[in-house]
């Protein structure tokens, strides 16, 4: 990425205000302003979100900000109600309480002498979510939106069930959440003032995974904040963006189906990022794509609105897995609208020996699996620095049914949410299926396509548990995530199905024997025929951004992860560490202009008995410190997750200190009844 030294304009760069709430509190900011802006009021960009500005996404922010101030508009980074240095405290995600302080947030930089009182919304994650959620309250200064890596549906298509079952995303996110609301303030910006909202903090502090699994069907709970129950409510122009390798691509295609306003969509092959940062690559210049869609929204000129193609996406050749991937060859192409009426379903029969021709007498083909199949299935939602894509298939497949095809005699391109339908039968009450759908080279090799999961408990709109009758024969659909892919001719296309997916799902109560009827059922494809303006779309130009912050590793960290299998029992431990030390010291950085010391760790450990779900276990653990001349902090928190027959066991801890000093401890031990999980 190229790094802007010199941009267009002056910039005045204000490290700290507030913004004050109508309940008296006060939330923390950083702007980045065109110098002149006092004098010539210009548009500006909102970004909201809780993980600290000030030290939290520094790195990240300065780039991209300083970029949008030197390009003339105002860039304003705000710290949610009790996270960073705001005031108050953070007690959920997506709150009723968040929007209104939006509401107020997006006024109070309306009314500023700088701002020419239009002002739009950037953001990833949940920035990309409220950005989303707050567009549905329709403040009247907020002209336009950039979603990126989000989701438009909470239950659906977010980090806690997919397909109505239990994500153990769930349980990380959950975890990394209770750690971040346990964060102090700085006494730089707090005075003395620092330690009673720290205390605050810590005192209002919940584990929050256990908090979700009490909601495991699509209640009021996911209902609300998820702008597909009325894609209607959003006026403005809205830009969503995600990337293959991403947990949340699948919003992009439906926001496009569902906005009724001005939209564009956009997927790269990247991970969760931004697309400037974009891996695995190729990146792209967002940030000027970005200006382009400003110009559109805020400044009344001509920008990204007015020009084709609406659904913009990278379509990835394929390419030996590997669980890291640096990029990812391919092209980008287009529609003009989505749905497309160009994209062609095609139906493939699930024969008894072969995917695709005309099916043929059915074979009951049975399979008990072991809690072990998926470990193949990388993460759920990758970051790009990790090995989190998935690797090699063939140890996952060996313990699924799977199908195949004949080899292609062309290639075949395919673009949207692949849709399967079996006919099947299971053993236990409570069960799930997990279809993925793999392109097979002619060596063995095998590559994951897409997946997608089924609660067999559910009714189709994820609102009612019903046991199973064991041995009774039904008929479902399983939706596969939304792709694209590029099947070269000679390779082929495998199905495969399984009642496991460990560590991305929570085992069911019970191991389950899969009777899959084989010659009944089908995958329908959604099929991309060739489009000659492919060829003519304007290249995107290359990534660059302004400088950054001056930040020096002085304990540097990594990346490590680690399987055992213990030759007796079979079990399978999963060890990864992000960041910690032997002694489980966290990676230290200095940032220069602040003059603080932050660190963060994070070790993870996953175990199952391969015939043993009641075995599966998830611990996590995070340290982080914070120190600036006598001042330190330190905060461990530690959750771990297990499960009898009938309900989840929630255990979790969080000690602070200051100094060598333990300033507060608390366990939890929460139990949540599984509910057709």
């Amino acid at each position: 990425m190229r790094v802007v030294e010199a941009l267009p304009g002056a910039i005045r760069e204000i490290e700290h205000c507030w913004i004050p709430m109508s309940d008296g509190t006060r939330l923390a900011a950083r702007l980045w302003l065109p110098a002149d802006a006092d004098t010539r009021p210009v548009p500006a960009l909102l970004e909201y979100i809780p993980y600290g500005k000030r030290e939290g996404t520094r790195e990240r922010d300065e780039p991209m900000h300083r970029y949008f101030a030197g390009h003339g508009h105002a860039a304003v980074r705000v710290d949610l109600r009790g996270s960073g240095d705001s005031e108050g405290v953070l007690l959920d995600e997506y709150l009723e309480q968040e929007e209104d302080d939006g509401l107020e947030v997006i006024a109070w930089i309306a009314a500023q002498a700088w701002c020419d009182g239009n002002v739009g919304m950037i953001g990833k994650s949940w920035g990309g979510f409220n950005a989303l959620q707050i567009a549905a309250r329709r403040p009247p200064a907020l002209r336009g939106v950039i979603t990126v890596c989000s989701s438009d549906d909470r239950y659906a298509d977010d980090a806690h069930y997919m397909g109505g079952c239990l994500l153990t995303e769930n349980f990380r996110w959950g975890a990394t959440l209770f750690h971040l609301v346990a964060l102090p303030p700085d006494p730089e910006l707090l005075g003395e003032r620092w330690r009673a909202l720290w205390k605050q903090r810590l005192d209002a502090a919940a584990p929050f995974a256990a908090r979700w699994l009490r909601h495991p069907l699509r209640d009021a709970y996911w209902r609300r904040g998820s702008v597909c129950e009325d894609h209607a409510r959003i006026a403005c122009p809205v830009y969503a963006i995600g990337g293959w390798a991403d947990g949340y691509s699948n919003a992009v295609p439906r926001l496009l189906a569902g906005l009724p306003g001005p939209r564009r969509g956009l997927v790269g092959p990247w991970a969760h990022l931004y697309p400037h940062e974009g891996v695995p690559g190729p990146a792209i210049g967002f940030l000027q794509e970005a200006l382009s869609w400003w110009r559109g929204c805020l400044d009344g000129g001509a920008g990204a609105l007015e020009h084709p193609p609406a659904y913009r996406v990278w379509m990835p050749e394929s390419v030996a897995p590997r669980t890291f991937q640096h990029e990812i060859p391919g092209r980008w192409v287009g529609e003009d609208s989505w749905p497309s009426p160009r994209i062609e379903p095609r139906r493939l029969a699930l024969g008894p020996d072969v995917l695709g021709g005309t099916g043929g007498p059915e074979r009951a083909e049975r399979l008990r699996c072991s809690q072990t199949v998926g470990l193949g299935a990388g993460a759920w939602c990758a970051f790009g620095a990790d090995d989190g894509l998935p690797p090699d298939q063939r140890e996952d497949d060996a313990g699924s049914i799977r199908i195949d095809s004949e080899p292609l005699d062309r290639g075949l391109e395919i673009l949207g949410a692949p849709l399967l339908e079996l006919h099947l039968a299971v053993d236990r009450p409570v069960a799930f299926v997990a279809v993925r759908l793999v392109d097979v080279f002619p060596d063995g090799t095998a590559a994951r396509v897409s997946y997608g999961l089924l609660n067999l408990t559910h009714d189709a709109e994820h609102v009612a548990v019903t046991p199973l009758e064991p041995g009774a024969r039904r008929r479902v659909q399983v939706r596969l995530n939304d792709v694209a892919h590029a099947f070269p001719a000679g390779h082929r296309l495998r199905v495969a199905v399984s009642t496991a997916y460990w560590p991305m799902v929570w085992p069911s109560p019970e191991p389950v024997e899969l009777t899959l009827f084989a010659g009944a059922g089908w995958l329908e494809l959604p099929v991309r025929p060739p489009r000659a303006a492919d060829a003519a779309l304007p290249p995107f130009e290359p990534p660059e951004a302004a400088p950054g912050p001056q930040v020096r590793d002085l304990h540097p960290g990594g990346v490590t992860r680690t399987v055992s299998r213990d030759p007796h029992s079979g079990e399978v431990v999963v060890t990864v560490t992000h960041d910690l030390d032997d002694a489980g010291e966290p990676a230290v950085s200095h940032v220069d202009p602040i003059g603080l010391d932050v660190g963060y760790g994070v070790t993870e450990r996953v175990r199952v008995v391969p015939g043993d779900p009641l075995s599966a276990e998830i611990e996590i653990e995070h340290v982080s410190l914070a120190r600036r001349g006598a001042w330190r902090t330190r905060v461990h928190t530690r959750s771990r997750v297990t499960a009898t027959r009938t309900r989840y066991r929630v255990e979790a801890e969080l000690r602070a200190f200051e100094g060598e000093q333990e300033v507060f401890g608390r366990r939890w031990d929460e139990r949540v009844e599984r509910r057709g999980l």
